[in-house]
């Protein structure tokens, strides 16, 4: 059960109102998880969602990457409900049950391409060693632009906000999906 509830629409102030409308009327048709939890504080809930969109919908990194991490991002974290909502995002862009399972399972995934192998090496390293080596990072930009390298850290520090959310509120899984991550 969630610590905190959504904001009841009926009783939003105006600047709760005026971020609700723009997440519900935008690419995501609806205001669910973190960014209602978010509604708390209007103002983070607006800053916060247009970084999200960006990093959605318009970073210049691939749907099946941006997905590969932020399933990445979920699992690191436990993050039930951004794996639970993030996943058949995850299949609809291209990104194999395989490779899906073993995130999810903790164990090294079998990468068919390189590009998911790199960005999913970013992740790791970025988390164990709180760092980008070297011969990575000229291999991200060799591979998908320096452009794409900034966007990826984009990505990953947004999903770090959501996860962080959705662990401190408990939020739960959307309704209906059955929990998939270890449990702590």
């Amino acid at each position: 059960m969630a610590r905190i509830s959504s904001p009841d629409p009926q009783t939003m102030t105006r600047e709760q109102r005026a971020v609700f409308e723009e997440i519900a009327n935008g690419p995501r048709k609806g205001v669910r998880g973190p960014l209602a939890v978010w509604l708390h504080r209007p103002q983070l809930a607006n800053c916060a969602q247009a970084l999200g969109r960006y990093c959605r919908y318009d970073s210049s990194v691939p749907a099946r990457l941006s997905e590969l991490v932020i399933l990445s991002m979920g699992r690191h974290w436990l993050a039930e409900y951004e794996w639970a909502a993030h996943k058949p995002f995850a299949l609809e862009a291209g990104l194999s049950i395989e490779v899906i399972d073993a995130i999810r399972d903790g164990v090294p995934p079998p990468f068919v391409k390189q590009d998911e192998a790199l960005v999913h090496a970013f992740v790791i390293q970025l988390h164990e060693k709180h760092r980008i080596d070297d011969d990575l990072y000229a291999d991200l930009v060799s591979a998908l632009g320096e452009q794409a390298v900034v966007d990826l850290v984009g990505i990953a520090g947004y999903y770090t906000l959501i996860s962080m959310t959705i662990k401190v509120f408990d939020v739960p899984p959307p309704a209906g999906v059955a929990p998939e991550l270890p449990q702590v």
